[in-house]
């Protein structure tokens, strides 16, 4: 919910609403000095885009509840699998917040357009299940990869891990 989004980014002072027993320093807060990452940009609201672009622009916010300003020093590194560019063309993602994030880009293509890494990674995703269930597994036949190489893998790197696990 967006008023939940909002006290994780920003915290809360204790009474801001029922159940903030105590005051709480917020994710935009807690990344001082370090790399803020937030996953799936693409799905804030507008409302919470302009609270995002002007902590971006003048790197200062107040928790929930809060008078002080407090003061942000973070990098922030974002991913989407949106089309923040159409997105922006339709009015739903700011514009200045395009700009204000992507002084760098790094597209990473669908992972049924890199069938090669599809073996590798699933020999990974293999090596890391049988660590964690302390299960020895003797790996995949040629064909078992074959057959993973051909799928289109719409779910992309996260399906194919949970794939894995299922096998």
């Amino acid at each position: 919910p967006e008023n939940l989004l909002e006290s994780e980014f920003f915290g809360y002072e204790k009474g801001a609403f029922t159940g903030a027993t105590t005051s709480r320093a917020g994710f935009l807060e807690e990344a001082a000095k370090g790399i803020l990452f937030l996953d799936e940009i693409g799905e804030l609201s507008l409302s919470m885009q302009a609270k995002l672009l002007r902590v971006l622009q003048e790197r200062e916010g107040r928790r929930v509840g809060g008078k002080s300003l407090i003061q942000y020093e973070f990098r922030l590194l974002s991913a989407t699998n949106r089309d923040l560019e159409e997105m922006v063309q339709k009015g739903t993602f700011r514009e200045d917040l395009y700009y204000r994030l992507f002084s760098l880009s790094i597209e990473i293509p669908q992972l049924r357009e890199r069938r090669r890494d599809i073996g590798l990674m699933a020999v990974r995703f293999l090596r890391e299940i049988s660590d964690a269930w302390q299960k020895s597994f003797s790996g995949f036949s040629p064909e078992a990869i074959e057959v993973l190489s051909q799928y289109s893998w719409p779910g992309n790197v996260r399906q194919l891990r949970r794939e894995i696990e299922r096998l």
